[in-house]
């Protein structure tokens, strides 16, 4: 695509045969989705159940060396369903879960669907009084841990749920310490000791049932739960894994990403399920051992994230960078200065990108196959016009927003309407806070998604930033709150102010903070590294710390952010010291003009 600002209908035409293959199944899903209601029956719980019935001895799931099939998937979900429902969990119940990727995530999961109860799906980074946070926000009548992150969960003891049967605790073969602690029950061999006689009450949960709460950083402190309704899940399966991604019977999958994340839950299994295809699940990203994984387990789709795509093109080039077989990647954040010359060299010819929130209501998916775009929507939407300087959107003397022109970039709103509802989160107030009303006609609403977008026409767009307290770093949102919160405990630290700044050839924002020292206080950089690492996930602590003198703040106390952020860590113009932490590196340094080129230049690879 020669512009990639602007998509022109020639180019449209150009691609229709291609899109034409699968028509009828694309079909079938466009209309699931189409023809569902709040009361349609929908849910993870029906999609797995519709793929063991037609696939049972089919690969269904493959992790290190085991493998499951459908069947026997379906048997592992049932075994543990009965467990968790002899005990006393029922419909409507909050279910938090804190597991590393591993099968047993996805058999609790989907055996907490088969009951009708919601999973809290925990970020595993998340330690201390984030941690305690997320846990405490959605009430859980029972908590599921792995033993990979007991120690985690023995921090934040008093936040944990009370009761018998209340502590569900999974043995992890890579620690395998053979103990189980004190007022845990180990789940795994409990359910095993279920007769496979109990029946099972399962729910057929309706769309607007609520599936899962995933946690996204909140502008205003903490992380938020975002609920993610079984509708929204059949919608991911239909639209975006059977009409769209169209895999089958003997594509193999691999997701690498953390599955308390909608694009590994929803689009990456939801995806798999609706072609009845396996999915190789891998614990952790590892760029060094990716593309042997993917060798090992004849991988055929890729589920993405941009940073994935960065570290894996910054690895040395190899003569086995096409000795695979892939043939798509579908996934999320592939930026366009990276987009051509990763498919190139890994002999990519299909890169279906999407776009979506965990809470939001309105996603694009790249259908057509052109690079550099988002892709395509059907949902009601509006890009509208922003004022980077005022960071918020602009409304023309009659009160009203307008949309951008194709080409030009604003901010993403979805509209939100009966068959396109904005679930929101579980505190009312802050998804009213997330909420525009009156945007382009008295008394419509819609779903603001703190996106900065350009309209490249015939419905679809490229994405441009995120706007807001909110940046994305390493795969993960960032809440400028919650890192401000820490940093304003930190020992000499009067104040300060958090937000993401640039660093070239890298994907989404590195986190820099402006502080302010207390009279008489010097900045320790090993001190304040090690507080903050003690008290945030690893994406979250700031790579970037400013000095100030002053920190500057509006009439209503808020601090400007704007001018901090376009002087970034450019020690060229700007007088306060700056110090960064290095990659591998635990503490800061002091940041001078041959250390700051060094850095833009590509010499360190954050």
């Amino acid at each position: 695509m020669p512009d990639t600002n602007v998509i022109t209908f020639p180019q449209i035409a150009k691609k229709l045969p291609a899109v034409m293959r699968g028509l009828p199944r694309r079909v079938r899903g466009l209309g699931m989705v189409g023809l569902q209601t709040t009361e349609t029956p929908s849910g993870l719980t029906r999609c797995l159940d519709m793929a063991v019935r037609k696939s049972p001895k089919s690969s269904a799931l493959l992790y290190e060396d085991r493998e499951y099939s459908y069947q026997q998937l379906g048997n592992q979900v049932d075994q543990l369903a009965r467990y968790l429902q002899s005990t006393g969990t029922k419909q409507g119940d909050v279910v938090a879960v804190f597991v590393e990727n591993r099968p047993e995530l996805l058999f609790c999961i989907a055996a907490l669907s088969k009951l009708g109860a919601v999973s809290a799906l925990i970020n595993t980074s998340q330690r201390g009084a984030v941690l305690a946070h997320s846990i405490e926000l959605v009430t859980p009548t029972r908590l599921v841990v792995g033993e990979e992150l007991i120690e985690a969960a023995f921090e934040v003891q008093k936040s944990l749920p009370e009761g018998a049967n209340s502590l569900l605790f999974v043995p992890d073969e890579t620690v395998d310490s053979g103990r189980v602690p004190k007022g845990w029950v180990d789940l795994t061999a409990a359910a095993s000791e279920t007769p496979n006689t109990t029946p099972i009450n399962a729910v057929e949960s309706i769309a607007s049932d609520p599936f899962c709460y995933f946690y996204t950083s909140g502008t205003t402190g903490m992380p938020k739960a975002a609920v993610m309704t079984h509708g929204r899940f059949m919608k991911a399966y239909a639209g975006v894994g059977m009409a769209c991604i169209q895999l089958g019977k003997k594509d193999r999958a691999m997701v690498t990403l953390p599955f308390y994340h909608a694009t590994a839950l929803a689009i990456g299994w939801g995806a798999v399920l609706s072609g009845n295809a396996s999915l190789v699940m891998v614990r952790n990203f590892s760029a060094s051992k990716f593309w042997s994984q993917v060798k090992h387990y004849d991988v055929t789709a890729i589920c993405y994230v941009g940073e994935l795509c960065r570290y894996l093109l910054a690895l040395p080039e190899s003569s086995q960078d096409k000795q695979h077989s892939v043939r798509l990647m579908f996934g999320n954040g592939l930026r366009p200065n990276i987009w051509t010359a990763f498919k190139k060299r890994f002999g990519i010819k299909k890169v279906m990108e999407f776009y979506g929130s965990s809470e939001g209501n309105v996603g694009f998916l790249n259908l057509f196959n052109f690079d550099c775009t988002v892709g395509f929507t059907t949902v009601p939407y509006a890009i509208v016009e922003y004022d980077l300087d005022q960071d918020e959107p602009v409304r023309r003397s009659d009160g009203f927003m307008r949309k951008v022109k194709a080409g030009q970039a604003g901010l993403l709103l979805g509209e939100i309407t009966d068959s396109s509802p904005f679930d929101g989160y579980t505190d009312p107030e802050k998804t009213e806070q997330t909420i525009l009303r009156n945007v382009l006609k008295p008394g419509d609403a819609w779903f603001n998604t703190g996106d900065l977008m350009r309209d490249q026409g015939y419905r679809h767009a490229q994405f441009v930033d995120r706007l807001g307290d909110t940046f994305r770093w390493k795969g993960e949102n960032v809440s400028t709150a919650e890192v401000e919160n820490v940093l304003s405990s930190a020992p000499g630290v009067l104040d300060g102010v958090v937000y993401g700044v640039e660093i070239p050839d890298t994907n989404g924002r590195a986190g820099m903070a402006s502080v302010r020292l207390k009279d008489g206080c010097v900045l320790e950089p090993e001190a304040l590294f090690r507080h903050m690492s003690q008290a945030l996930p690893k994406y979250a602590v700031p790579v970037f710390i400013r000095e100030a003198k002053e920190l500057e703040t509006t009439g209503t106390h808020k601090y400007k952010k704007a001018d901090l952020k376009k002087e970034g860590f450019d020690v060229k113009r700007v007088a306060d010291p700056i110090w960064v932490c290095l990659p591998g590196s635990s503490s800061y340094v002091l940041t001078d003009v041959s250390l700051f080129d060094e850095v833009c230049g590509g010499k360190y690879s954050f």
